[in-house]
């Protein structure tokens, strides 16, 4: 039996991330004592009721299994390898946990996650993940449409752009000690794009409570563009009015753009985005516009030049 090629960092990591690790990492700048977890030793909590919602199901596409989508991520805050997350956020914590609206509307404030949770129906939707290195699944998350939490914040016409702002606490992301990226992680979409019914504020994936190493207790989930897209550990939601400078932009603007749609015709600088390797899987698939979903949202971009807006 053939065994799952492995790739290898240099070839799905950034040159970025991948040359600042190597310095950093082999310069032993700060030695991190940090407990061993195995993915069996994980205690997750099964989801609050939700209500599947097949709309969205990618049609003859299987979910990714669990144990496959769990442990191989993309988590710079815990560590720049694909199972550092696993291996490092379980010291993080996630309850309490509050989120600050804050910025263009109406009614900000603080709010905690458990009142967030109950401004709308949680629904579980099958997406596919499509990531910007070429690898993808397809996972069934449990959330809230981000459309609902707009809608109780009541942004003012000023407000253009949402930005998302995730947790940078050195004493449990032991990796924000060090520059990888410019802390805290920063996303944003466009306000059409926040608003659209595919956007999830993601709470659980397959049945439970989202692992700490998919981005616990908050994350968000945009299907049509790429992963890095999806900011995790969310505790800061921002309202404004000019479009925001996003972590990657600031890292590596040549490599990753403001809209990072799923798109197969624009390749990243040192690699081809016209095909993808599924997680568990050997050989690649075509790459589809849009990661499948171009029905839904190829219409937020008529008269684009979706290669120089990429």
């Amino acid at each position: 039996m053939k065994s799952e090629p492995r790739l290898t960092a240099s070839e799905i990591t950034s040159d970025t991330i991948f040359l600042r690790r190597r310095e950093l990492l082999l310069g032993s700048l700060f030695s991190m004592a940090t407990p061993s977890f195995a993915a069996d030793s994980l205690s997750v909590e099964p989801a609050p009721p939700y209500t599947p919602n097949p709309r969205w199901d990618p049609a003859g596409e299987k979910s990714t299994p669990a144990s496959k989508a769990t442990s191989y991520n993309n988590f710079y805050e815990f560590g720049p390898d694909k199972d550092s997350p696993l291996r490092n956020a379980q010291r993080l914590k996630v309850r309490p946990w509050t989120l600050s609206i804050e910025g263009e509307v109406d009614k900000p404030g603080l709010f905690g996650i458990d009142e967030i949770l109950a401004w709308g129906k949680l629904e579980e939707r099958i997406y596919r993940m499509r990531c910007v290195e070429g690898w993808s699944a397809v996972i069934p998350w449990i959330g809230l449409p981000l459309a609902e939490l707009i809608k109780r914040v009541a942004p003012r016409s000023s407000a253009r752009f949402v930005e998302f702002e995730s947790l940078a606490d050195p004493e449990q992301m032991p990796y924000t000690r060090i520059p990888l990226l410019d802390w805290p992680y920063r996303e944003a979409l466009r306000m059409d794009e926040a608003a659209h019914p595919l956007t999830l504020l993601a709470v659980g994936m397959y049945g439970q409570l989202l692992p700490k190493q998919n981005g616990a207790p908050l994350r968000l989930v945009v299907p049509w563009k790429y992963g890095f897209k999806g900011a995790k550990s969310i505790v800061r939601i921002r309202f404004v009015e000019q479009q925001p400078l996003t972590s990657w932009i600031r890292a590596s603007p040549r490599e990753y753009g403001f809209y990072a749609n799923v798109n197969p015709l624009v390749s990243h600088p040192r690699w081809s985005q016209s095909h993808e390797r599924r997680l568990g899987d050997f050989f690649k698939r075509p790459t589809l516009p849009f990661n499948g979903y171009a029905e839904q949202v190829a219409q937020l971009y008529t008269g684009m030049d979706l290669q120089r807006n990429f």
